[in-house]
């Protein structure tokens, strides 16, 4: 864990949550985007942006100003991160199908069943675990992009469909599943006896409602916050695959911020990575998470018996994927994964 202990840490603590007023101007702007709502209680990027905002401009004293672009302003994650690596917005928060097309490797996450709850989970997706920070470094050399923050995705993912409640594989037979545009995606749901329909986040209200695809997969928040509950009609507590959000930052314009914000913006983005996952776990058990889906759609959770058909059925599609898609390096962080995993499970 990175630490700041900045001499106005006193102030800090007494005006968050205070619209700040600074005499001078900024001398830096760093604009982050996400595809999120904005709203600090809606997302865990809404909350993190809205933590990072506060504590960066009070901790510089307006030196830093922080813009912030929810709800996919700037494009799909895979547009912005574009824009981060050409330097044109300074920071995002994207998801594993926005990294992967700069990071193919971030599929390993796909793994259907790795993780057997969210505490491992939060332990493993993390810069303070050893194989996040491996993950972190290795997408630094691969992409130049600084990894200022890795988290879960929101919570672990979990079907729906506008068809019937899924109990078995069979259930999956003729549907077609909206995927993000990842190979171990739309391998998990093709050897599920599904059809994997890969399309923009922005695309997948419509699908749904038009029955171009039957059902999708996202946790909980991203559920409810896109209203999928208005055009599905089954939700099937799964827990299959959880994935991870990548904060990143340009490099050249990290590098050019003084020893001073550097230091601010590491320790503010480490809180608000904290914060995140907060309103993650809050969002889930909250009025605006399960129980709003559950007041318009049927809920059923996979029994034992039926976790262990679906991952028999799909964990040997995704690593033939992994494998033959990633070779060697997707092979070792996936090995890395699993064995982070069990250390955390002992």
């Amino acid at each position: 864990m990175r630490h700041f202990n900045p001499k106005t840490m006193t102030s800090i603590a007494l005006s968050f949550g205070l619209a700040a007023s600074f005499p001078v101007a900024a001398e830096t702007t760093m604009r982050i985007a996400h595809l999120n709502p904005p709203e600090p209680t809606e997302s865990h990027s809404g909350a993190m942006t809205a933590v990072f905002k506060q504590l960066v401009e009070t901790a510089s004293s307006g030196e830093i100003q922080v813009e912030i672009y929810p709800s996919g302003q700037l494009g799909e994650d895979s547009d912005a991160i574009n824009q981060v690596r050409q330097g044109v917005v300074e920071s995002s928060i994207s998801s594993a199908g926005g990294i992967a097309e700069h990071y193919p490797p971030i599929g390993v996450f796909d793994m259907p069943f790795a993780f057997p709850n969210i505490g491992i989970a939060t332990e493993v997706i993390s810069l303070d675990s050893e194989f996040g920070q491996t993950l972190a470094d290795d997408i630094h050399a691969e992409t130049g992009l600084k990894v200022m923050g890795l988290l879960d995705s929101g919570g672990f993912f979990q079907f729906t469909n506008s068809q019937r409640p899924l109990t078995s594989p069979e259930d999956m037979e003729g549907l077609q599943i909206r995927t993000m545009t990842l190979p171990t995606h739309e391998a998990m749901i093709n050897a599920l006896g599904a059809e994997a329909t890969p399309l923009a986040w922005s695309e997948v209200y419509t699908a749904l409602e038009t029955g171009v695809a039957d059902g999708q997969m996202n946790p909980i928040q991203q559920t409810a916050f896109a209203n999928f509950d208005e055009v599905q009609d089954y939700l099937t507590i799964s827990n299959h695959v959880i994935t991870p959000y990548v904060w990143v930052v340009n490099e050249d314009f990290y590098n050019g911020l003084s020893d001073e914000h550097q230091e601010i913006v590491d320790w503010a983005s480490d809180i608000a990575v904290d914060a995140g996952r907060s309103m993650s776990r809050i969002i889930e058990a909250s009025d605006e998470g399960l129980p709003q889906l559950a007041e318009n759609m049927e809920v059923n959770t996979l029994s034992d018996e039926a976790r262990q058909a679906f991952q028999d059925a799909a964990q040997p599609a995704v690593r033939e994927v992994i494998e033959d898609r990633y070779g060697e390096k997707g092979t070792e962080l996936l090995n890395a994964m699993m064995e982070a995993i069990e250390e955390a499970n002992e």
